[in-house]
């Protein structure tokens, strides 16, 4: 098959969606790779590296027209549309879920769209999403550190406090992958930290792993509004995967935050769990501010660190691609976690999820391969 890895063209966005060594493994196994020009010079990877690989250089057109299979990191930007057809496979984080500009295009174009984000695996598990989640969970609470300090607009507070004086207190929405390494870093630091749940497993796992230095709370609103009232650093990190996030924390609650605390919305890729989350914000201006609160909202988070993060990714996604690369869409209809990836075909949507968000029509995907 031949796989096209573009220059990723979003903010800020230095991840590329193979590594070198992922581009030998696929020509290894046979395939044709054409990666675009310093596609991987953000993540300090050449264009030397990949041709030592086995790779072809080419401009973006050319990998876009030459691929059966496009492997990106991000979504299509709206200049890039203009690239998808029917008979292509693609495979990248899509959020389509609040994006339907970009969902319209894919459905308009019949091209058949794999999320990174829905995939599962035998556990019920999302693989290809844990490792950025990993990485977005810990960059969280560096983040709301620097967003803490005089100078950002913050409350000129040091997250872990010195002796004699006490820490911040740092409240963590959602028990799961973001949330439980956001709790890691900021605990780490010195911090006081809850995280808040629905799960009574989740949150006795949590308490375990941590020998109890970790708080939890069930996630009502009751306890939610008391915990904000005092909180320093607010995480959303809830996700409900392949569809738009619930807002968990309202204006209201927002209002009752101290004058100068801070808000990281993890989930605004997905629309966002804050609602005063109401726009993404970049790389080049990630801070704003509503009601006395900083806020950053910036869709991806691991592009900032784009050298562990492509390597996390790749690691996650090259069996996978490999898959596909072996056997196109077949490869989705034996493994039923693969087939969960499945968002476009032939111009429908083919995952619940997304068609509940955007309430669009939704179709069986093992009716359409």
């Amino acid at each position: 098959m031949k796989i096209g890895i573009p220059k990723e063209i979003k903010n800020n966005e230095n991840r590329v969606s193979c590594t070198p060594a992922g581009v030998f493994a696929l020509c290894k196994a046979g395939h044709e790779v054409y990666v675009e020009t310093n596609a991987g010079a953000g993540s300090g990877f050449l264009d030397k590296e990949y041709e030592e690989a086995g790779a072809q250089i080419k401009a973006a057109d050319e990998v876009f027209a030459l691929a059966d299979l496009i492997v990106k990191v991000k979504e299509y930007l709206p200049q890039e549309y203009h690239y998808l057809r029917e008979n292509q496979l693609v495979f990248t984080y899509l959020h389509i879920a609040n994006d339907e500009a970009f969902a319209n295009a894919l459905l308009e174009s019949k091209t058949t769209s794999i999320a990174y984000e829905t995939v599962r695996d035998r556990k019920g598990g999302l693989p290809l999403l844990t490792p950025m989640s990993e990485v977005a969970g810990r960059m969280a609470v560096q983040v709301g550190a620097t967003m803490l300090q005089k100078n950002n607009g913050g409350r000129g507070l040091l997250l872990g406090g010195v002796p004699g004086v006490f820490p911040a207190e740092v409240v963590v929405i959602g028990g799961g992958t973001v949330g439980l390494n956001a709790a890691k870093i900021a605990c780490g630091l010195g911090a006081i930290v809850t995280i808040f749940d629905i799960s009574a497993d989740r949150m006795g796992y949590i308490d375990d792993i941590s020998g109890g230095t970790i708080h939890t709370a069930y996630n009502n609103e009751y306890n939610l509004r008391r915990a904000l009232r005092t909180a320093d650093l607010v995480i959303g990190a809830v996700l409900v995967p392949g569809a738009k996030a619930p807002k968990i924390v309202t204006e209201d609650m927002v209002k009752t935050m101290k004058p100068g605390s801070a808000i990281v919305d993890v989930a605004i890729d997905q629309g966002g769990c804050i609602e005063t989350s109401d726009h993404i914000t970049t790389h080049d201006d990630p801070y704003f501010e509503r009601y006395g609160v900083m806020h950053y909202s910036v869709a991806n988070m691991p592009g900032a660190v784009p050298r562990t993060s492509t390597m996390a990714l790749s690691n996650a996604t090259l069996p996978y691609i490999l898959k596909l690369a072996e056997k196109g869409v077949d490869a989705l209809k034996e493994d039923a976690g693969f087939l969960a990836g499945l968002n476009t075909c032939k111009g429908h949507i083919t995952c619940q999820g997304v068609s509940d968000a955007l309430q669009l029509p939704y179709a069986a995907p093992m009716e359409l391969l």
